[in-house]
């Protein structure tokens, strides 16, 4: 399955590590820590022209990348579920 994650970005969901929101999770100083790294070493993909809500890591092909996206996470971990909430019917 695929998750939408702004703009023209879709990523398969078996790719997903992690989903953050990023105003929680970037009071943490390591958070913040390792979006500079990531951002440093280019890492990091934003998929949007508005305010950034979330950022999902993901591990493609042996390759780590960090999406920011404008999509709240509680929509993404919806979107993730939708096909499995379906055939539960």
């Amino acid at each position: 399955m695929y998750l939408h994650l702004g703009q023209d970005t879709v990523v398969r969901t078996r790719d997903i590590i992690a989903i953050f929101d990023l105003e929680n999770a970037s009071i943490a100083k390591s958070t913040k820590s390792y979006l500079s790294q990531a951002q440093k070493n280019g890492y990091v993909v934003n998929v949007t022209m508005e305010m950034p809500k979330t950022f999902v890591v993901c591990q493609i092909d042996s390759k780590t990348v960090v999406y920011i996206s404008q999509i709240s996470s509680a929509t993404l971990k919806k979107r993730t579920g939708f096909i499995e909430d379906i055939s539960n019917v």
